[in-house]
């Protein structure tokens, strides 16, 4: 009697274990507050202009120093990781985040509020990248859907939670405690990490890559400066074409610097990975298009439609919902091989929410307004945990720290560079010939990121198909 074979089904991916959930939670604990903290500030501008009886081109700078020194200290994190260990890296960002907010707490002036902003943004440039390394270390990659998808949770809410937290402290209680709420956070991380993270000390004798230091922070630097000055109705010529220029050649130097060093600063020779080279470049542009939407769609409400801070960011939690929702049902489907379905699933969504926003300057009710945020949020949800899983697949073990930091130098130079297009295409449409109702204004500006998210189809469509658990380590399909 003959029996017909049936193809066994890919097994079950193992459950998380005590010691990945820990590290699981130990990171969204550091994270959830340093990405709050980046958006937080937004609601207070005004505020802390009146407070410090300075001018709102001043108090802009309480962003942009932390934005600068944020990106300054990324590219470290891989070689601090290889050298001390991430435990011990871990340990001194979140503490130099954690005594940055006390600081902040307690300016007495805009420039020294400047100051300890800046230094809260060099501990939390490296959170994330530092975080997200040793909980890809923890899991594997059998298990690395589940994990970022819980690891993505403050990277997705944390811009739309920001603006609503900001604005019930600054309007209930004082602008001081938009950076005082951090404490209580930081130090309980800060307990649970030295407790509860295993001590991974780095090789020690790790080499600094000096040069490629000196061309890639001042180069990221400089064109985040240049950007964030074609965004700001007070940016200079001077300083939008040095910022831009000189950040390229700095940027164009250190490529050229790294494909003939043994142990670049940031190792860009994964690229020749496809799996990490498409799913960096899907991250790039979704995480730019969020970033820059994440400036859009608060100012549409504020302006376009009049209502209160408060109201704006209560009005924007349907994006948050449905990253949720993505991000809770996605995690299994990325560790059974689903992985580029959902990214190609992720990115229509996001195109078809930024879709519902071109609508705007016809003034589309809330419930319209709500269905697209809510896409977007889903389609937001759907990304960061299968392309992460594709970018970790396609390295060892020992490649990972480095990996790390060069994705979220994309992730963050995406989100600066689409934040600074989508403004300029705001102001040119809002002072546009006869000048532009702010509803046609804005509806214009969003055909931008809609633009943006069609583009990330193209790499999300090149992600390498799933492989068998078994297959060796390196190899690309």
């Amino acid at each position: 009697m003959s029996q017909t074979a049936v193809p066994a089904s890919p097994p079950a991916p193992a459950p998380l274990d005590r010691t990945a959930r820990t590290v699981i939670a130990v990171v969204v604990l550091g994270m959830i507050t340093t990405v709050l903290d980046a958006t937080i500030v937004s609601v207070a501008t005004d505020r802390l202009a009146t407070e410090f009886a300075v001018s709102l081109t001043t108090v802009q700078w309480v962003m942009t120093g932390y934005l600068l020194a944020f990106t300054a200290t990324i590219p470290l994190a891989g070689w601090a990781m290889d050298r001390y260990g991430a435990r011990r890296v871990w340990l001194v960002a979140v503490g130099l985040f954690t005594a940055g907010s006390l600081l902040c707490g307690a300016a007495w002036s805009a420039p020294s509020l400047i100051g300890f902003r800046v230094l809260q943004g060099a501990g939390a440039g490296l959170v994330s990248p530092v975080g997200i390394a040793m909980v890809a270390r923890a899991v594997g990659p059998q298990r690395m859907g589940r994990a970022m998808a819980v690891v993505g949770i403050p990277m997705m809410l944390g811009p739309i939670l920001g603006p609503v937290i900001g604005g019930v402290l600054v309007d209930s209680v004082d602008w001081r405690w938009i950076f005082l709420v951090n404490i209580p956070a930081g130090l309980a991380c800060l307990a649970w990490s030295v407790r509860a993270l295993a001590d991974d000390r780095g090789a020690g004798r790790e080499r600094l890559d000096v040069l490629g230091l000196a061309l890639l922070s001042p180069g990221l630097v400089a064109l985040a400066y240049g950007v964030t000055a074609v965004a700001s109705a007070s940016g200079s010529s001077t300083a939008v074409v040095g910022g831009i220029g000189g950040g390229a050649v700095l940027l164009v130097a250190f490529v050229a610097h790294a494909l003939r060093t043994d142990r670049p600063l940031v190792e860009l020779r994964h690229f020749a990975h496809r799996g990490f080279a498409t799913a960096t470049a899907v991250q790039f542009l979704t995480v730019g298009v969020l970033t820059g939407a994440g400036f859009l769609l608060p100012l549409y409400h504020l302006i376009a439609r009049g209502e209160s801070e408060l109201t704006t960011g209560l009005l924007l939690v349907p994006q948050g919902v449905g990253a949720a929702l993505a991000m809770a049902l996605t995690g299994r489907l990325v560790d059974r091989g689903r992985g580029r379905a959902v990214v190609l699933a992720g990115v229509g969504l996001l195109a078809v929410g930024f879709l519902g926003y071109t609508a705007v300057g016809r003034a589309p009710g809330q419930v319209w307004l709500g269905i697209a945020l809510f896409a977007i949020g889903l389609g937001a949800g759907c990304i960061f945990a299968p392309t992460s899983a594709a970018a970790y697949a396609a390295l060892d073990r020992a490649a990972i720290a480095r990996a790390t930091t060069t994705m979220s130098i994309a992730q963050r130079t995406g989100g600066v560079v689409a934040t600074a297009v989508f403004a300029t295409a705001l102001q040119h449409h809002l002072s546009g010939a006869g000048g532009a109702n702010p509803g046609d204004a804005f509806g214009a500006t969003f055909w931008w990121p809609l633009a943006v998210a069609v583009l990330a189809l193209v790499p999300a469509v090149l992600l390498p198909a799933p492989r068998p658990h078994h297959a060796p380590e390196g190899a690309d399909r």
